[in-house]
C-alpha cells in the first residue's frame, strides 16, 4: 500500500505539470511566434536492477512512479499571416530576432533577448520597438541620426533582412536585421513577454553562457506578416482530456490505499 500511494501522489505531480504546461499552451494559442512547449515523464528509481545474471522476473522490477522529466520546446513554424502593415515582420525559417533590454550588464553594454514575435511598432524617437518597448537591434551602416530614424511608412525590409529608410524623399539603405540560432533548444530560456535569453551554465565557480547564437543566413524575412502560435488547440484539448482522467485515476488510488489503511487500523484495534 506504501507503493500504491508514493506512486499516485508522484503521478498526480507528474500530471499537474504536465496540466499546467498545457493551459500555457492553450492560452498563448493567439500569440505571435509563440512556440508550445511538452512535458515528458519519467519512471522513478527501480527497487531492483534488471540485468543479466540477477535472478529476478518481471514481477520482482517494481517501479516507484513516474515524474515530470524535461521541458521542451517545439520550435516547429507557425503559420504566416499577411497583415500588409509594414511594422509587422515575420521570420520564414529558422532564427530570432534580437531585442535591446533595458537593463545592463556589469561592462556597461544592454542586455540582449531573443524572440519570433514581429509584431513591431516606431516609437516616438524613431525606434523599431516591440510591444514592450524594447528596441529591435539592427546592424546599421552609418550613424546618421536622420537616417536611422524611422515613421510607420518610411522604411522597407527585403527577404534578407536589408533595411532602407525613406529620407527626404530619397530611399536609403541604412542596415541589417540579422537573425540568429542556436544549436541547442535548450541553450534558450523564457523571460516571458515572448522572449528568449541565452542559458548560463556554472565553469568552475562562473556563470557563462551555455553557447554563443549564431548569425543566420539563408532565412527570409516577410515584411507585412506575422508568424502565428504553432499551438494545435484540438490536440491540445485531446492531451488535456488525457492527463484529467490521469490525475483522476491516482487521485482514486490513493483515496482506495487510504480506505485500505482504515480498514486495517480498525481490525488491529480490535
Amino acid at each position: 500500500m506504501l507503493r500504491i500511494l508514493w506512486n499516485s501522489r508522484s503521478g498526480m505531480t507528474a500530471q499537474q505539470d504536465k496540466l499546467d504546461n498545457i493551459s500555457n499552451n492553450i492560452a498563448n494559442v493567439n500569440t505571435e511566434g509563440y512556440k508550445k512547449t511538452d512535458v515528458s515523464f519519467r519512471d522513478l528509481v527501480y527497487e531492483n536492477l534488471n540485468r543479466t545474471g540477477y535472478p529476478n522476473n518481471r514481477e520482482s522490477i517494481n517501479g516507484t512512479g513516474v515524474r515530470a522529466g524535461q521541458w521542451s520546446r517545439d520550435n516547429t513554424q507557425g503559420n504566416l499571416s499577411q497583415t500588409d502593415v509594414k511594422t509587422d515582420l515575420a521570420i520564414d525559417g529558422q532564427g530570432y530576432f534580437m531585442i535591446q533590454l533595458p537593463d545592463k550588464n556589469a561592462d556597461g553594454t544592454y542586455k540582449t533577448a531573443y524572440t519570433r514575435a514581429g509584431s513591431f511598432n516606431v516609437d516616438g524617437e524613431g525606434n523599431i520597438v516591440d510591444k514592450n518597448g524594447n528596441k529591435l537591434v539592427i546592424d546599421f551602416n552609418t550613424n546618421s541620426q536622420t537616417d536611422n530614424q524611422f515613421a510607420e511608412d518610411s522604411f522597407k525590409v527585403d527577404e534578407k533582412g536589408i533595411v532602407y529608410n525613406t529620407v527626404n524623399g530619397v530611399e536609403k539603405e541604412v542596415g541589417k536585421i540579422n537573425l540568429y540560432n542556436v544549436v541547442s533548444g535548450d541553450s534558450l530560456n523564457s523571460i516571458g513577454n515572448n522572449l528568449y535569453e541565452v542559458a548560463s551554465k556554472n565553469v568552475n565557480g562562473v556563470e557563462v553562457p551555455a553557447e554563443i547564437p549564431y548569425l543566420v543566413n539563408a532565412t527570409t524575412i516577410r515584411q507585412g506578416f506575422l508568424e502565428l502560435s504553432n499551438v494545435d488547440l484540438t490536440k491540445e484539448m485531446t492531451d488535456m482530456i488525457v492527463a484529467q482522467r490521469a490525475f483522476e485515476m491516482n487521485s482514486k488510488a490513493m483515496r482506495t490505499a487510504d480506505e485500505m489503511w482504515n480498514m486495517a487500523n480498525n481490525l488491529r484495534s480490535r
